[in-house]
């Protein structure tokens, strides 16, 4: 019985297949959640201003971000 050569029979087979481009998985669509009213867990980037005038009042300054946000729009519908 011989043993497989150590080596690939054509190195420049091997090494195009070693560097040869895969395919990106494709990104899972993300569904809307079935209850409403559920908040999502996000990070966003506003400026200290910002942060500084919801804070001032004290705890509950996420709920002020959030209801500032849920008025400005309040008017447009819903995608």
């Amino acid at each position: 019985m011989t043993t497989p050569p150590r080596r690939p029979t054509n190195p420049m087979a091997a090494a195009e297949a070693a560097f040869k481009p895969t395919k990106k998985p494709a990104i899972p669509i993300r569904e809307p959640s079935a209850a409403p009213n559920v908040r999502e867990l996000v990070s966003i980037r506003i400026d200290r201003a910002v942060l500084d005038h919801f804070q001032e009042d004290g705890p509950g300054w996420q709920d002020r971000i959030n209801d500032a946000l849920r008025r400005m729009v309040g008017g447009k519908p819903q995608d």
